[in-house]
């Protein structure tokens, strides 16, 4: 199984996904200001990968402390909690992570220092270990919805690379391959960074599972060929009735769904569901640098002036989507999490 992220001699080892697929290269991180910045500029990207990662993040800051008491040690946590927060604001694994280690850190406070830190890795390493297990759960769930010889489509990268192993929306995918229901995947390339041509292909062809990558723009005329029985995706952030944010442009693929007809799915993690905000209105929307936009793997395809609008993210109404897909079960509207 494809590991992005893992604990190895005392560092965060992560796969670095701004090379895929052409290059498999590794990354260690010791400290966490380096994992911060691996998570600002993709080398590790993902809802549920970037909560791992983070949660190692404070590991590695509680490592990094020359604290000899709690409340400095705290501190100098909460920095880091601060600076691996301000990452990316879109995915909530990421905020639920952080808070999981600052919760523990809080309530260890009788423990010495040594035993604390210690503590805090075992706590990262549990919650990389409980990501793997929720996607095997979810991939069981979600493969009962699969019809057989399904032929599914998929955009963006919701698989291992995305989580600590095995994936969401690519975990169901996995699931019904594995219990003989799947004809083929078709894989969005998902503009403008790619994620599903360099990241979501290559985990299928390491994996043998039969697909066929499309432009974005194809995915409404596969359907109206009656070649889509269903669509999964994965989500970032999922608010209290439903509504989901995932990469751009999941959107306008579960609009398509319904005017064609098609089951649309999200599948992820139950920590992705924020039940703080009532809708989607009130997800934050990260936006990034226009030149994702004006360009192709470093090759310029558009004027270096032009003004650009580039939303990470797009928010799918709970309306549009069928069935929300969880290592608890699957949720159906009106959604009770």
């Amino acid at each position: 199984m494809i590991s992005p992220v893992r604990w190895e001699d005392g560092r965060l080892v992560l796969l670095d996904q701004t090379r895929l697929p052409v290059e498999e290269i590794e990354r260690g991180y010791t400290t966490w200001q380096d994992v911060a910045e691996a998570i600002r500029s993709l080398v590790v990207r993902g809802a549920p990968a970037i909560g791992v990662a983070a949660a190692f993040g404070v590991a590695l800051a509680a490592r990094q402390s020359r604290a000899e008491s709690h409340p400095t040690l705290l501190a100098d946590l909460e920095e880091a909690i601060k600076g691996l927060a301000a990452t990316r604001p879109t995915a909530v694994n990421l905020f639920w992570a952080l808070e999981r280690m600052r919760t523990l850190a809080a309530a260890s406070a009788a423990l010495p220092m040594p035993a604390l830190r210690a503590r805090l890795l075992a706590e990262a390493q549990a919650i990389l270990t409980e990501d793997v297990a929720a996607n095997r759960a979810m991939g069981a769930h979600g493969a009962s919805l699969v019809p057989d010889g399904a032929r599914i489509l998929t955009h963006c990268n919701a698989g291992a690379l995305a989580t600590a192993g095995y994936g969401t929306a690519v975990g169901v995918i996995r699931a019904a391959h594995e219990r003989g229901k799947l004809a083929m995947v078709w894989v969005d390339e998902t503009r403008p960074v790619m994620q599903g041509s360099r990241l979501t292909a290559w985990e299928l062809v390491k994996e043998g599972i039969p697909h066929r990558l499309i432009s974005d723009v194809a995915a409404g005329f596969v359907m109206k060929r009656g070649e889509v029985d269903l669509v999964v995706t994965g989500a970032d952030r999922i608010a209290a009735n439903g509504d989901t944010a995932n990469k751009i442009g999941t959107y306008g693929v579960a609009v398509l769904a319904r005017h064609h007809g098609i089951p649309f799915y999200v599948a992820a993690p139950f920590s992705t569901i924020d039940p703080s905000i009532p809708t989607g209105a009130a997800i934050v929307i990260e936006e990034r640098d226009g030149s994702e936009v004006r360009g192709v793997a470093g090759r310029q395809t558009a004027p270096a002036t032009s003004p650009v609008f580039n939303p990470a993210f797009d928010v799918t109404p709970a309306e549009l989507i069928t069935a929300i897909v969880t290592e608890r079960g699957v949720f159906r509207a009106p959604y009770h999490f």
